[in-house]
């Protein structure tokens, strides 16, 4: 069995996986079209890459970020731009909210690691106004849309274990439309996007890849030689164009609904 995957390092994770947060969130807020004005909640914020979007882009009223991760929240609550926000540590199952405290609650990357993701989904229902929206989005895990399928797969053929989400199957399309469904939601709609993120060089994704707290602690576990060999393979599978640049691509799946 392998262990849970944690998220302690802020700045790490923003480096690994906050830009692409950031490349997918831009364009799930856009198909979101929130009005102006609204009392918002982020689920999992993390270190607040996604509660930036919403700040700068979404015109809130106010703006909540919960998260099980104190470190996270430092560096979420280190953000210029979220100097207004209300952090709190919390886990999803069990939101500190009363009902209808919100305008919707979003909860970017992070359904499949809540233990019980029907309960998440309906905590979010449960804090948010009648008409409000509750909305998600994940990475492509089971097709391969995760940012960063290609190295786990060369680990894995190293016979390397990696920590994994404890429920990947929820960033399937139809699983998600069940859970918002199940919840009582309506209006329930589904949303796909492909993004692209550039490396300057093998070098950067390199390092870029140590702070992936999926990953780091089995790429320091590494034998020198499994090392060079994992490098070895990933420089023949990942695309580098003449300047030496790494560009691909990652998917992910979404989903909102609203409170009846």
């Amino acid at each position: 069995m392998t262990e849970p995957i944690r998220f302690e390092d802020g700045a790490g994770y923003e480096r690994f996986m906050g830009a692409w947060s950031r490349l997918v969130g831009d364009a799930f807020l856009t198909w979101l079209a929130p009005d102006p004005g609204g009392r918002w909640l982020d689920v999992g914020c993390g270190n607040g890459a996604f509660t930036e979007l919403i700040v700068t882009r979404a015109a809130p009223l106010s703006v909540d970020g919960i998260d099980p991760s104190d470190a996270q929240l430092i560096f979420a609550r280190s953000r210029p731009a979220l100097h207004a926000v209300t952090f709190r540590q919390g886990t999803a199952t069990d939101l500190p909210y009363p009902a209808a405290a919100f305008d919707a609650a979003v909860m970017p990357l992070v359904l499949f690691f809540v233990p019980d993701p029907q309960k998440g989904v309906a905590e979010m229902a449960r804090v948010v106004r009648p008409g409000g929206v509750v909305a998600a989005y994940n990475w492509d895990m089971e097709g391969g849309g995760f940012p960063y399928a290609p190295l786990q797969a060369s680990l894995r053929e190293l016979g390397a274990s990696l920590p994994s989400p404890p429920h990947p199957e929820v960033s399937n399309v139809e699983v998600m439309r069940s859970l918002w469904s199940n919840a009582g939601l309506t209006g329930v709609t589904m949303f796909a996007r492909t993004v692209e993120r550039t490396f300057a060089d093998f070098e950067d994704y390199w390092s870029t890849v140590q702070l992936g707290p999926s990953v780091s602690a089995t790429l320091a576990a590494l034998s020198a030689e499994d090392t060079a060999t994992l490098r070895m393979r990933l420089q023949l599978l990942l695309p580098t164009d003449s300047a030496g640049r790494i560009a691909y691509s990652a998917r992910a799946f979404g989903v909102q609904g609203r409170v009846a």
